[in-house]
């Protein structure tokens, strides 16, 4: 049975903070707000969450995880950014996207899509989210919470334990904050390519 916290939305309690990045220290597995939708969200090096979020989503390993970050300079430490790459990154972040780039070897490979070599990188710009990865210390591994067969994500926290009671350890419940997933842009190639449309304008990247 998952634990349900109710925190706040843009001023969240340093107590609930602590007692959450503790949680996935332990190997937990998180639901959490963001500034496009909840997210499910574990360690990086952790595959037995790592497993559970997969059988949740049912998704394979082609399926681009996202690794959420601080700031820029994690960013950098996980992917591989050249100048031009960097320059958009600095104009759009934090915000509702996430972007397709070439991982470090500072990933586990199973984290990577399995040919291309690649993970999703963003910065959100949620108090929690933000706030959380700061007490934490470290990246979180994220996708979006919605499930299979659903349109849309999943946006409250009474609707994640009504649905995953039984397969989450934690919701972080900030009330209702969206149902609109990132905007996904893939950086790897010559020009951004857009992958979904979301949340964050394309108009950044010449694509609106």
């Amino acid at each position: 049975m998952a634990r349900v916290v109710n925190i706040h939305p843009e001023s969240p309690q340093p107590r609930l903070l602590a007692q959450a990045a503790e949680f996935i220290r332990d190997g937990g597995l998180v639901a959490l707000p963001t500034d496009s939708c909840y997210a499910l969200g574990c360690r990086l090096g952790d595959k037995d969450a790592l497993d559970r979020v997969r059988l949740i989503r049912q998704m394979d390993e082609r399926h681009h995880l996202t690794l959420m970050v601080r700031d820029l300079s994690e960013i950098a430490h996980f992917a591989r950014v050249d100048n031009a790459q960097y320059r958009l990154l600095k104009a759009t972040t934090p915000g509702s996207y996430t972007f397709i780039l070439e991982g470090t070897k500072e990933l586990p490979r199973r984290v990577l899509h399995p040919k291309r070599k690649t993970i999703g990188l963003r910065v959100p710009a949620h108090p929690v989210a933000l706030a959380l990865l700061q007490e934490l210390n470290e990246p979180l591994l994220t996708t979006t919470l919605q499930l299979p067969g659903d349109e849309l994500p999943l946006t409250e926290g009474w609707e994640i334990q009504d649905r995953l009671d039984d397969q989450l350890d934690l919701i972080l419940d900030a009330g209702q904050c969206g149902t609109e997933p990132t905007t996904v842009i893939d950086l790897t190639g010559s020009v951004p390519e857009l992958i979904r449309a979301g949340r964050g304008s394309l108009a950044p990247f010449g694509l609106d």
